[in-house]
């Protein structure tokens, strides 16, 4: 999605600059690829740990508190979106009566990406709870709400160092 925003903006700037006839649609596309990639990247691709997040009372704790805050927490976000799905679900309805300015979509099919977004969430939560009931919540290091297991990076280090 970012290589076609990329090349969107880019017959946007030879349209306007080249030949002097800027084109209203690639706006429209940018706006609109930048709303999928934001949400959609946020909810699928990105972990637990790319997220900002204040940690200094979760790493105060012991382990057995740790799992405790993690099942809550995830928990908590698994409800609060549950709970605003319906209005969500009506405001993006609504939205079929009504089209994007210049290539006329309906505006429901952009914003249904939301919709899409909280429901990745909720089963990425689902299973994180999953996780944390399971016992596989022990380690701090173990991110139980990750898309993919954490790598670490080994040091590169050479066995025929010379010495001088």
């Amino acid at each position: 999605m970012l290589a076609a925003i990329f090349a969107t903006f880019l017959v946007q700037v030879a349209a306007r600059y080249v030949f002097n006839y800027p084109l209203g649609w690639t706006v429209e596309v940018c706006l609109t690829l930048w709303l999928w990639l934001v949400l959609f990247g946020s909810s699928a691709c990105l972990s637990d740990r790319d997220h900002v997040k204040f940690d200094v009372l979760y790493l105060s704790v012991g382990t057995r508190t740790r799992r405790i805050m993690a099942g809550l927490s995830a928990l908590a976000v698994m409800i609060g979106i549950a709970s605003q799905l319906p209005a969500a679900w009506d405001y993006v309805d609504f939205y079929k009566i009504r089209r994007s300015a210049t290539l006329r979509i309906p505006l429901n099919q952009i914003y249904s990406i939301y919709l899409l977004f909280c429901g990745i969430l909720i089963v990425r939560y689902g299973w994180g709870l999953v996780q944390v009931l399971r016992n596989r919540h022990d380690d701090p290091a173990v991110d139980p709400f990750a898309v993919t297991p954490p790598t670490v990076a080994k040091p590169n280090i050479s066995e025929n160092r010379s010495e001088d």
